[in-house]
């Protein structure tokens, strides 16, 4: 039987889903799973992580806070969590969008913008008394400077050397050692229920090879460009678009000297004076810091509540 009550903080994402456990019997433990399937529904996936957690450690929850990509109001339904967690005696479930996360793990009660650029992106700011949340629309139609965004391009580029349509790459050769015949990878990728993270995993090749191959530094560049672009958007919306405004990037994608480079570029163009700190934060730390928003905080309705009676 479980012999003690803690606080477990669940960050879900494409890429994979982060968990910690928080006691005060025991040092914090972090758990890893694969990340958010979006053929499937969502609730169940996040109430199985937790339930999986919860066996292994033999640990009741009296919080359960939940940060999830791509969240939509139609699956914000803490309430269903809720029950389904019942039997680990959990008695509030907090739920809300990853940007909310990230946000706070970076800048906690702090006024400014965010930006959380992974497989996915999605870019969040807080004003005196509002919130503005730019792009996170996914890789069909957004997510622009996201690392699925970057690999996208690096493919597009490849194709158009090879086309004749475009300059030459060595991120040809990249491609040429995944796929034994690069006119087919369109088929293979189509076919491929973990395309999106697949594609998204070259972003890491890009930045590597963007210190010695124009093609890909030109492709972090304009990453870096339109993440500046979502930041400073997302800044005018909530009344922070002047003085020393708060930006932070973080994620993987940050990691890349010329679209960090970039990012900060294009980010002072329209803040010369901004305090801008990319890669600072992990997503999870805010996570875990939702129980604790007060309610003067803009955030407070961005997050859904479901408590036991």
């Amino acid at each position: 039987m479980p012999t003690e009550s803690s606080a477990l903080a669940v960050d879900a994402g494409q890429t994979g889903i982060k968990l910690r456990l928080d006691s005060s019997a025991a040092d914090a433990r972090t758990f890893d799973f694969g990340g958010i399937r979006t053929d499937r529904p969502l609730l169940p996936q996040l109430a199985g992580v937790v339930v999986a957690v919860a066996e292994e450690t033999e640990t009741d929850f009296d919080v359960v806070s939940f940060g999830v990509s791509g969240l939509t109001p139609e699956q914000t339904r803490p309430d269903e969590l809720l029950s389904a967690l019942r039997p680990f005696r959990v008695r509030e479930v907090r739920l809300t969008h990853d940007s909310i996360g990230a946000y706070l793990g970076a800048l906690g009660d702090r006024r400014g913008v965010v930006v959380a650029s992974g497989t996915g992106v999605v870019t969040l700011a807080v004003g005196a008394s509002a919130v503005a949340r730019v792009d996170g629309w996914g890789y069909l139609i957004g997510d622009a400077g996201s690392g699925y965004w970057i690999g996208r391009a690096a493919l597009d580029a490849v194709m158009r050397a090879h086309d004749g349509r475009g300059p030459a790459t060595a991120l040809s050769g990249v491609a040429d050692e995944e796929f034994d015949d690069i006119e087919a990878a369109y088929i293979d990728l189509q076919s491929d229920d973990g395309r999106v993270r697949r594609i998204a995993r070259y972003a890491a090749v890009v930045g590597e090879l963007a210190a010695t191959d124009g093609v890909a530094a030109a492709i972090m560049i304009a990453a870096g460009r339109e993440l500046a672009h979502s930041a400073l958007t997302a800044l005018r919306r909530v009344g922070e678009d002047s003085g020393t405004a708060a930006v932070r990037g973080i994620g993987g994608v940050f990691s890349s000297p010329e679209l960090a480079h970039a990012f900060e570029a294009g980010v002072r163009e329209g803040l010369p004076e901004a305090d801008i700190r990319p890669g600072v934060a992990h997503p999870l730390d805010g996570v875990a810091l939702l129980p604790s928003i007060g309610e003067d905080n803009p955030l407070l309705e961005h997050i859904a509540v479901a408590a036991a009676r």
